[in-house]
């Protein structure tokens, strides 16, 4: 158990070392005294309430109003609320992916927990690595925290139906490609996809990290869906601050007693019945990592074939985060996994999940929440492939791809870098046919643009305007929880670490069976040897946080975390 509590609270917690305590007393409160603050004020707990608010971050627009209403909840039990900032990744505005920062953010978010006099935190954040990147950083601090999500934005109504960021995005975007939609069209429609504060509409990265998050015990029971400009999100915020309070006083619980092998189980198997982001599970063997335990891709595909996907949400589904609100959020789900869940887990709030869920829900719409034994689908959303041409395996969100490309055999059609596929994709000379598997190799976390969401390869111009709407499509990129298709992701080990992806060449068969869970590149171990031989790892950056991220990233079924910051 690592040691994270002073004997001393608040103000004299973490004290400066000048070599004399009295002396650092004095100075601190001397310099916090010159912000305006009693000395009355100054012998509260703190509670701290880290921040991420940015002009480039549009999911975190309404965090002023959040950040209030958690100091009010500070005030009400006698604490002294004190903000501060952490850095900010806004998802699209970051070159060459937030991805790449991910690491930095939670090494920001444990530094400042462990450093500053906090007795407890309530961190705040809903971008899709904000939260994993806030979670792992409190897993590795340790102190008393809550997880504050921001909320997901509305939908809007467009044309007689609605429009939410980015599922929506993507299927008119898809149109625009095959001519189906004018400029003057997608245009419009650019405008009408994102109208209020939050993060994506639908079942994305931000709403899946919201629902791990809460299945995890790491934010308060029914905060998961709660869309962002309504007034019960102002209130959970207020109820955050009191109960950070409560911790501050009790010391407890700390992360480590919440972040668990068992509530890890419980966070899995809800991702695979909300047809969540492939994305999480990167994030959420990395946040494991930080305590120490171990995600394996064979326990995902167990779970996955007992987990029904129980929910109707977009891009899997129909509906969007503000009808699962009104459906009766995350918890109606958890009751339906209830008899599948570690019941005894512990939550911030001191209870179990158990003591959660002893209530059962008032009303459930079932055409948004489906009961255990009547699911959405008899499987969970993802599964992990392994075989020669992903040696330690590959992620496919089976919810959200086409059934009929699930078992077959295609002729790879090969880009080998983002570049490339950028270049070639849309050209009429691409030698392309639908039963073809495009793949990307040099998107992985070792690659040069550090694993980006870029697996949702478009579907070559020639073909779309044919109206091919799916095709195989591998790489070991990312790709957005928002998107949909037969895209197999995180191949592993990456091409740019030498792995077998590296060497797969034009016109080579590749074999997907979802049935068996495999992938594999159908060419003898002789030829693959063959073209191994003179392979260069690339060049890396000599100096920076580059550096740095290059020489100690992890492989995607670590988490892509660095190697230093895992829990032996």
């Amino acid at each position: 158990m690592s040691d994270t509590k002073n004997v001393s609270q608040g103000i004299t917690r973490n004290l400066t070392n000048y070599g004399d305590p009295g002396f650092a007393a004095y100075l601190r409160r001397s310099f916090a005294r010159s912000m305006g603050y009693s000395l009355d004020s100054l012998s509260r707990p703190i509670i701290g309430i880290a921040t991420s608010p940015s002009g480039f971050n549009n999911c975190h627009r309404s965090m002023p109003d959040l950040v209030e209403a958690v100091k009010r909840g500070v005030l009400k039990r006698g604490g002294l609320p004190i903000e501060f900032p952490t850095i900010s990744l806004g998802e699209v505005f970051l070159s060459p992916t937030s991805m790449m920062f991910r690491n930095l953010m939670s090494m920001d978010v444990e530094e400042m927990l462990k450093a500053q006099p906090i007795d407890a935190c309530v961190v705040i954040g809903g971008c899709d690595k904000t939260v994993p990147a806030q979670l792992m950083g409190i897993a590795s601090a340790n102190i008393p925290s809550i997880e504050l999500v921001t909320g997901p934005m509305l939908a809007m109504p467009f044309e007689g139906e609605q429009l939410g960021a980015c599922t929506d995005c993507r299927r008119f975007w898809g149109k625009y490609r095959a001519g189906e939609i004018s400029d003057s069209s997608i245009n419009e429609i650019e405008g009408k996809l994102a109208t209020t504060a939050g993060s994506c509409a639908v079942m994305g990265t931000a709403s899946t990290m919201a629902c791990i998050t809460e299945v995890l015990g790491m934010s308060l029971p029914g905060s998961a869906a709660i869309p962002a400009v309504h007034a019960d999100r102002l209130r959970l915020a207020e109820a955050c601050g009191e109960r950070a309070m409560e911790m501050a006083v009790s010391g407890a619980p700390l992360p480590q007693d919440i972040i668990t092998s068992k509530a890890i189980e419980n966070a899995l198997r809800v991702l695979l019945a909300i047809s969540g982001s492939t994305n999480a599970v990167v994030h959420l063997a990395a946040i494991a990592g930080r305590r120490g335990i171990e995600l394996s891709l064979d326990e995902i595909n167990r779970i996955s074939d007992e987990t029904p996907v129980l929910v109707n949400l977009k891009p899997t589904g129909e509906h969007y985060m503000q009808d699962l609100f009104a459906a009766g959020g995350l918890t109606a789900v958890l009751h339906e996994l209830k008899h599948q869940l570690h019941l005894d887990c512990l939550t911030v709030t001191g209870e179990t999940l158990g003591d959660w869920l002893s209530e059962k829900p008032k009303w459930v719409d079932r055409d948004v929440v489906r009961e255990f034994n009547n699911p959405y689908q008899k499987e969970g959303g993802l599964i992990a492939l392994f075989g020669t041409l992903a040696p330690t395996g590959a992620i496919l969100k089976r919810a959200a791809a086409d059934a009929d490309l699930f078992e077959r055999t295609g002729r790879a059609v090969v880009f080998e870098s983002l570049e490339d596929l950028s270049d070639r994709i849309d050209s009429d000379d691409l030698d392309v046919s639908p039963n073809d598997f495009l793949l990307l190799k040099n998107a992985g976390p070792k690659s040069k643009s550090c694993m980006p969401e870029a697996g949702y390869l478009p579907i070559p111009k020639k073909l779309a305007a044919k109206g091919v709407k799916d095709m195989v499509r591998i790489s070991d990129a990312r790709m957005s929880g928002t998107a949909f298709g037969t895209v197999v992701l995180h191949v592993s080990p990456d091409a740019a670490s030498g792995g077998n992806l590296a060497f797969v060449q034009n016109g080579d068969e590749i074999r997907l069976s979802v049935k068996d869970k495999k992938l594999d590149l159908l060419i003898s171990e002789q030829e693959l040897n063959l073209r191994k031989q003179g392979w260069k790892m690339p060049e890396t950056p000599d100096r920076g946080y580059a550096r740095l991220y290059y020489e100690t990233v992890t492989q995607a079924p670590l988490g892509c975390d660095f190697d230093f910051l895992r829990s032996k």
